[in-house]
């Protein structure tokens, strides 16, 4: 699918944005025939990014109040909507469509980034992309269900229904802001074991984007779940790299190996000392080349490495191990744990957040029969980019971020401004929250 994009000078405001992101929906399926056709898809799916943008469960009821009363309102102003539809509306039309639909958008934003050179902070180990995979459950239920819920059973309690998807999330060290491309849902027909289902959505997940691999220097990081030779293996075909935890319990080859290595003197070691505050803390690096990743001839052999971080006391505050297919030395092997590490980022500032800061991901906004879970995660994921675009790219929504505490501060802020008051658009919102905080625009020269 592909739909129109803005020349390269404003393609990260949010009036372009949002203009692209209508432009997507506007080819969205519908099924409706006949006069049954009031709200236009655009309309429908733009009003339900609203909800999510706002974060404001009744922004379209006041919206729609306020054209009542003035004749126009922030929904049209700010989301370009013609028509605001009912919750009920909206429901019944995204149920029918699959969220890929919206997976382009994604696609489109990390091109624009990409060509205003907005990447270039992301870039880490080997001047490559580090694209984080983890797991999270959006909707866990003993009752609310549809077709497209994993179902759990135990043996003495209640059916579990969950909904999860494979979030890739680019990923910097010493950088807060992660960049989330377009997910990967889990299915049932995906089997019933987490490490199954996981790994068979990433593998769909690299099929899907391999091109992304063949334009851009790229290592996945990810959990022990993921360091598994078909998986692996796949990552290698696209073009990519990887940096994938390595525990003992599910590695038992590879640690042998490492066993028979150790006691013939083959095991590398490297060892620094540095200040942490007041403290000393010394880092002990390990690592080994050419260890079989499982039993058997066909087995895919990788780089092993392993940091054990001690207090001056010798009590053990870190350790963790890694396998990657990329060649380690005593020169390379910190950078590479410290990628490996970095995995964390798409739990802590990217599921987390989209749980604890605001956006409510785990929150049943409509769970439909079709598809309507999946296509609202994926519109509360495309919120969550924008907003992340925005935080990189406008200076007034930086300084007025950096002045309010938290997210939720900033989305009561929206909430309770876009209530009594139509702004002409986003800029002008953004002016009057300035002039509210007496702040005075960056110079950006």
């Amino acid at each position: 699918m592909s739909f129109p994009f803005q020349t390269h000078q404003a393609i990260l405001s949010f009036h372009t944005l949002i203009d692209d992101l209508r432009a997507l929906m506007r080819d969205l399926p519908d099924k409706r025939t006949g006069k049954n056709t009031q709200y236009s898809m655009e309309d429908v799916a733009l009003a339900a990014f609203s909800v999510f943008f706002t974060q404001s469960p009744s922004f379209l009821a006041h919206q729609i109040a306020m054209t009542e009363s003035e004749g126009i309102s922030n929904a049209r102003t700010l989301f370009g909507i013609d028509q605001i539809p009912s919750d009920n509306h909206i429901r019944n039309l995204l149920d029918r469509v699959p969220p890929e639909h919206l997976y382009p958008m994604f696609e489109r934003i990390f091109d624009a980034l990409h060509a205003s050179g907005q990447l270039h902070a992301a870039y880490a180990f080997e001047d490559q992309l580090l694209l984080a995979l983890d797991g999270t459950q959006y909707h866990s239920s003993n009752s609310i269900h549809c077709d497209q819920c994993t179902e759990t059973h135990h043996g003495n309690g209640p059916t579990r229904y969950t909904h999860t998807v494979v979030t890739p999330v680019l990923v910097a060290p010493g950088q807060a802001c992660v960049l989330p491309l377009a997910p990967e849902f889990i299915t049932p027909q995906d089997g019933h074991q987490k490490q199954d289902c996981e790994n068979a959505a990433a593998k769909r997940w690299l099929s899907q984007h391999s091109q992304l691999f063949q334009h851009h220097r790229i290592t996945l990081l990810g959990d022990d779940l993921y360091s598994r030779q078909p998986l692996c293996k796949q990552v290698l075909a696209v073009g990519g790299n990887f940096i994938f935890v390595c525990k003992p319990t599910s590695h038992k080859t590879l640690y042998e190996w490492l066993e028979g290595l150790e006691a013939g003197g083959s095991v590398q070691c490297l060892i620094q000392q540095r200040r942490r505050g007041k403290a000393t803390e010394l880092d002990t690096y390990r690592f080994a080349c050419a260890l079989p990743l499982r039993d058997g001839d066909d087995a895919l052999f990788v780089q092993w490495c392993e940091l054990t971080t001690t207090d001056a006391q010798g009590k053990v505050l870190y350790r963790n191990a890694f396998v990657s297919n990329q060649p380690i030395d005593a020169g390379n092997v910190a950078a590479i744990v410290q990628a490996g590490r970095t995995r964390w980022k798409v739990e802590n500032e990217n599921n987390n957040t989209l749980k604890t800061q605001g956006y409510h991901l785990t929150h049943n906004f409509g769970h439909g029969k079709n598809h309507l879970a999946a296509t609202l995660a994926t519109l509360n994921l495309l919120a969550f980019l924008l907003h992340s675009v925005l935080d990189q790219m406008d200076h007034k929504y930086q300084q007025i971020r950096a002045k309010l505490p938290s997210r939720q501060m900033f989305f009561q802020h929206v909430q309770a401004l876009t209530c009594y008051h139509c702004f002409d658009n986003f800029e002008a919102l953004l002016d009057f929250m300035m002039q509210g905080w007496k702040l005075t625009p960056t110079d950006t020269g």
